[in-house]
């Protein structure tokens, strides 16, 4: 389960009068902002664990026209997940390993009106944010200690699990409490805590397996920046339970934090010259720099594995090592590694042999300290993406390729 929230911006106003401040969503035309959320969850079927897994969304949202007070936005969300292997070396803080990069999963638009106290507006087709209406403001000043509940909702994406088309919803009431100043990272913020409890006992769905019973809990506190008057950050513990139709019960635990991420705006053109001139210098062989709608991406053609396998080749190494180089420059960016093979045998064992060469590149460079793994996304095409003809070796050579994309947001 992947509990993904959007992190709006705010207007902080105090009143010394009345020692209250007031919260209340301020937006501007072309305003853009980043969100990285990351989610450690244990998985349990029918009570008995099953695996842990790390998941991390990264969101990138635009405000694009403002209407009576409610801001229109447009927002991609990038979802990736790695499995923490539990009882192995080394151990992460959580009390298991985990492997380096973030394989993809998926990507999801979305478009939504918010108005000033928080309340979105989506139209039903869209599955992200997961979960909205949290926070929204009671409408007055709030002092240290006030409360106030409203209704909210999650919407899952429950296509793959469950075979149901439409976003399914799910409602709460999530209850509020301003705290004051809490810390956040060493730095006091402005903060306040959310909860919400779920009892839902749902109509059957028609076709297939579907929740009979869902019961959960979230509990979260969430963070402001007085000087830019917005929200900063959010923890959360949450716990989800499904009693499923065929007599299966899915629990999921975990917790979960985000920031706004600060990013400048990419001058590609600019980059891309620089890149350019740093390949050439360093002699790095086999390698051409294009701009992408996601950013700046960094082609290595030919890139030698062992045959039929995702063991990199030795020689290759010091190749990545000037590449790693040149990712250093710009260290305020993410990175998307995505793996293509030369389009021969059956397209599943073409795509996972992608996805593994893409793993172990990513994970050369998260060990050489280029990214952390939070700042890596994997993906394999297999063999669905050609850049020249896979009818002779010339061509199958540079299909054979691993893509390094500098993200822009």
């Amino acid at each position: 389960m992947n509990k993904i929230y959007l992190l709006p911006a705010f207007l902080w106003l105090l009143s010394p009068k009345i020692h209250a401040e007031t919260f209340a969503y301020k937006q501007k035309i072309g305003d853009k902002y980043r969100v990285l959320s990351t989610v450690l969850e244990d998985v349990y079927i029918n009570r008995t664990f099953s695996h842990r897994a790390e998941i991390v969304n990264r969101i990138a949202v635009e405000t694009t026209a403002l209407n009576n007070g409610s801001a229109h936005n447009k927002a991609v969300f990038q979802t990736g997940e790695r499995e923490v292997l539990m009882g192995a070396a080394p151990e992460n803080a959580a009390g298991g390993t985990v492997r380096s990069g973030y394989q993809w999963q998926k990507d999801y638009v979305s478009e939504f009106e918010r108005d000033e106290r928080g309340r979105l507006t989506i139209d039903k087709r869209y599955f992200m944010p997961v979960v909205r209406d949290v926070p929204v403001f009671s409408g007055r000043d709030i002092a240290v200690g006030y409360t106030w509940t409203v209704d909210g909702h999650e919407m899952h994406d429950f296509r793959d699990s469950f075979g149901i088309a439409d976003p399914y919803r799910i409602p709460f009431t999530a209850h509020y409490t301003y705290l004051g100043e809490k810390e956040w990272k060493g730095k006091p913020y402005p903060a306040f805590s959310v909860s919400y409890r779920i009892f839902l006992e749902p109509e059957a769905v028609a076709g297939g397996l579907y929740p009979i019973r869902i019961m959960g809990a979230s509990d979260q506190i969430v963070y402001w920046d007085r000087d830019k008057g917005r929200e900063s950050a959010y923890v959360e513990h949450f716990r989800m339970i499904f009693d499923l139709s065929n007599g299966t019960v899915i629990e999921f635990r975990g917790i979960a934090e985000a920031e706004i991420v600060e990013a400048r705006e990419m001058d590609k053109e600019d980059i891309v010259a620089q890149i350019n001139r740093d390949i050439e210098e360093m002699g790095i062989q086999g390698a051409q720099v294009r701009i992408v709608d996601d950013g700046i991406a960094i082609t290595l053609e030919n890139i030698q594995f062992q045959p039929d396998s995702a063991e990199l080749v030795d020689s290759e190494k010091p190749k990545l090592d000037k590449i790693g180089a040149i990712l250093k420059k710009y260290q305020d960016r993410d990175i998307l590694v995505a793996g293509h093979t030369a389009y021969s045998g059956s397209e599943a064992s073409m795509v996972q042999l992608s996805e593994e060469r893409a793993g172990i590149v990513a994970d050369y460079l998260i060990n050489r300290e280029i990214r952390t793994p939070d700042r890596v996304v994997t993906r394999g095409y297999g063999g669905t993406r050609p850049i020249a003809d896979n009818s002779n070796e010339a061509g199958r050579i540079r299909n054979r390729r691993v893509e390094i994309t500098i993200l822009e947001n």
